[in-house]
């Protein structure tokens, strides 16, 4: 199962890509740079959701380990492709990847790792308490 998580996280990129074109498109027409941000780490979160939610109702997690060993390998690969893609594929410096980190300045972009990593188990507790 871990085999097809893994190749389900890939579509999370496709997301992700189409939530920073919404930012660009939309939200900064609206909002400055900080404010479509943040309101693009909540349209985020939304469009995982239901992608998440989705997937695991149709590919069961088996396991309250198995869904945190998901969520775990979903933060790692999702570290990984933001600093290896943002660094050698757009250019960006490390210090400005880093900078998404800085919750003091109000980069959310941790709230994001954060639901990335615990949505498995939350939407494994939520679907087998449908069955039960």
């Amino acid at each position: 199962m871990l085999t097809k998580y893994f190749l389900l996280w890939f579509p999370m990129i496709v997301i992700a890509i189409l939530n920073g074109a919404l930012r660009q498109g939309i939200y900064v027409t609206f909002l400055d740079n900080l404010s479509a941000h943040q309101l693009s780490v909540v349209s985020g979160i939304i469009f995982f959701a239901l992608y998440i939610w989705i997937i695991t109702g149709k590919w069961r997690i088996k396991s309250s380990k198995e869904s945190v060993q998901i969520g775990l390998m979903w933060l790692l690969m999702t570290i990984i492709f933001e600093f290896l893609f943002g660094h050698f594929v757009m250019g960006h410096t490390w210090e400005k990847l880093l900078y998404d980190y800085n919750i003091l300045e109000g980069r959310l972009w941790i709230v994001v790792l954060i639901w990335v990593t615990i949505s498995p188990f939350i939407f494994y507790r939520i679907h087998l308490k449908k069955i039960n």
